[in-house]
């Protein structure tokens, strides 16, 4: 076996045990009695998973997406608006020349769909409510071009305040009516709150901070990220295109931070929008959502997210984090 490749297995191999270890030490959920959420890693799961929770509705299928050009799962869509299940459907109205496809033959079905309100600079967000019980909150879009090479998380979340705070904001934006999102038990909303929620996830670690980024630009959020790092916090990035987000990566490395990049050139396409903090701690929380590190995706766009202490999507994320750091290039 190649020498280099026997170095990179021995740290594979020491960063499972580390998260063994910190799983042992990890308390349960605080926020439920049982779990309410379940996680999905892409690419290493199939986006079958989704065709199959669409195809599990019986009474309602309500869906928000930014880029919608996977002929699966809109004959999923197509297929329960048949069955009789009242699917509607609001697309990003500036992205018409990828989602028309999809619009087109959901409108030929019967279903309900619309472009997205001009209130918001983009509808970015991505989410799945079947039966009005359950909602699967994405990182990335329903587009197979980039399934193959996407690093993207889904996050089946039952919670009931949430699931209500999200079909009632899906009902205003269907109907392009103005909404105050709630944030339900565990929800992250752009433009609503979601530079404040993630700055205060951000300054209240104390531990770590382990990141995976697509877009890092944002300043508030990066200053607070470095500042973690000065205060002995232990921050790890994954992020994208060095050439653009170097000044912010410079930042986190100059104040003792590790940061790995890849380029949309390698066979790994860091799409994901996550943040792990203070890991193998009762006070672990873990970020996924549509929210970019980026002044629109805060402020301007329709975007959503949830912060949540379920051990299941802590333990998934930050394996999957430990993974992408190891893979990644070294700013």
């Amino acid at each position: 076996m190649p020498a280099h490749l026997t170095a990179r297995q021995a740290v594979l191999s020491a960063s499972a045990l580390l998260l063994t270890a910190a799983s042992a030490l990890a308390a349960p959920a605080a926020a439920h009695a049982a779990p309410t959420t379940r996680l999905l890693v892409f690419p290493d799961q199939d986006h079958a998973a989704v065709d199959d929770f669409i195809r599990s509705a019986t009474a309602s299928v309500d869906v928000t997406m930014y880029e919608l050009r996977d002929t699966a799962a809109v004959g999923a869509l197509v297929d329960r608006q048949k069955a009789g299940v009242k699917v509607r459907v609001v697309l990003d109205g500036k992205h018409t020349g990828v989602n028309g496809a999809a619009y087109d033959a959901l409108r030929a079905a019967g279903a309900g769909v619309v472009y997205s309100s001009s209130d918001f600079v983009y509808t970015h967000q991505k989410t799945v409510t079947v039966d009005g019980a359950t909602s699967l909150i994405l990182t990335g879009n329903l587009d197979a071009t980039y399934y193959a090479t996407s690093r993207d998380y889904g996050v089946f979340d039952s919670d009931s305040a949430d699931v209500a705070a999200i079909e009632k904001v899906f009902d205003a934006d269907y109907a392009k009516a103005p909404v105050t999102p709630s944030d339900g038990d565990s929800l992250v909303w752009s433009p609503t709150d979601s530079e404040q929620r993630l700055l205060d996830l951000i300054n209240g670690a104390r531990h770590s901070l382990d990141l995976e980024e697509l877009e890092f630009g944002d300043s508030t959020l990066v200053d607070a990220v470095a500042a973690a790092e000065g205060r002995g916090v232990t921050v790890r990035v994954v992020g994208m295109n060095p050439d653009k987000y170097g000044s912010y990566f410079d930042q986190v490395k100059q104040a003792g931070g590790t940061v790995v990049t890849f380029s949309s050139t390698e066979g790994r396409y860091i799409h994901a929008k996550a943040i792990v903090a203070d890991y193998g701690t009762p006070t672990a929380k873990v970020f996924a959502g549509s929210e970019n590190f980026s002044d629109n995706s805060l402020n301007n766009n329709r975007e959503l997210g949830l912060i949540v202490q379920d051990t299941g999507v802590l333990d998934g994320i930050e394996s999957t984090v430990r993974t992408d750091l190891v893979d990644g290039t070294p700013y």
